[in-house]
């Protein structure tokens, strides 16, 4: 495996905890981001693929901790994308997600992200695709991952938590979105942008109704933003009238560094700070903290 890149790191940390032990503790970076009121938990989802969901969470994550704030990125995606871009390995036999809704304590299976010391990581493996058809003859087993999420939650103190999904509406989603308070659709800037919207729109309607009535669309993401082409003009302005107070004015744009920073295990925060994608993403989750303080 290739060594992680580190011409555009900062400085390594001296502690970085290895154990959930040490999670309450982690000290703040001067200037950090404000806190939110309350955790926020946060699921990042779309059903249309290719709109650089699990790129949004990583970054955002990664740029809400080095803001000084302690995040957790649950991947609950098989393919365990959001795991590698965190820089954590993931081969046969890590645990992860699969355990924890299988009954594992989250603080089992956590790990420490190198991409900062206040980012910890419920990694995902290929056992996860097998989790929908186990827990299909369990009982409530749309509330396995509240479960687990609410146990840790009561022991180690977090500011947000982002949820990764799969880009389908089975029960690995469906248990993302019993334990989430919030949303966040990443959508991107091209044709049919909000075609997956729509059947996600029901969803929600579906689990607020019957299992999570707290549950609601908080945040929108317009993503892959290319400023020299009207159509990412155009979708930008029909994203913004369907979703008016949800969409984040910070845009994330089309961007080489963006792409080229998971073949190297990172962010785009950490693969190239200066970077116009880097940028973008920490300027999105400044606005993320910033609303967080009155919700």
């Amino acid at each position: 495996m290739e060594p992680r890149r580190v011409a555009y790191d900062g400085p390594e940390f001296e502690h970085a905890p290895d154990t959930p032990d040490d999670l309450p503790n982690v000290p703040r970076e001067t200037g950090a981001l404000p806190r939110p009121y309350k955790t926020r938990v946060i699921v990042v989802a779309n059903q249309k693929g290719g709109v650089g969901k699990t790129t949004t969470a990583v970054n955002l994550a990664a740029a809400l901790a080095r803001g000084g704030l302690r995040v957790l990125v649950i991947d609950l995606d098989p393919q365990g994308n959001a795991t590698t871009a965190l820089g954590i390995e993931n081969p046969e036999g890590t645990l992860g997600t699969y355990e924890v809704l299988g009954g594992t304590p989250i603080s089992e299976v956590v790990q420490l992200s190198p991409e900062a010391e206040s980012l910890w990581v419920v990694p995902a493996t290929l056992d996860l695709a097998g989790a929908e058809m186990g827990l299909v003859n369990e009982m409530a087993r749309e509330s396995h991952l509240r479960r687990a999420l609410r146990r840790f939650l009561a022991d180690y103190q977090l500011d947000y938590v982002f949820i990764d999904c799969p880009p389908s509406l089975g029960l690995l989603t469906v248990n993302a979105f019993v334990a989430a308070q919030e949303i966040l659709i990443p959508i991107q800037c091209e044709y049919y942008a909000l075609e997956g919207v729509k059947q996600l729109r029901r969803t929600v309607q579906l689990v607020t109704g019957t299992m999570n009535e707290d549950l609601y669309i908080s945040t929108v993401v317009l993503t892959m933003y290319d400023a020299r082409t009207r159509l990412s003009s155009d979708v930008a302005a029909e994203v913004r009238r369907a979703f008016p107070d949800e969409t984040l004015n910070a845009v994330i744009p089309r961007s080489v560094r963006v792409a080229e920073a998971p073949s190297y295990d990172q962010t785009v925060i950490s693969y190239h700070l200066a970077s116009a994608g880097a940028q973008a993403y920490l300027a999105a989750a400044t606005e993320i903290a910033n609303r967080g303080v009155s919700q």
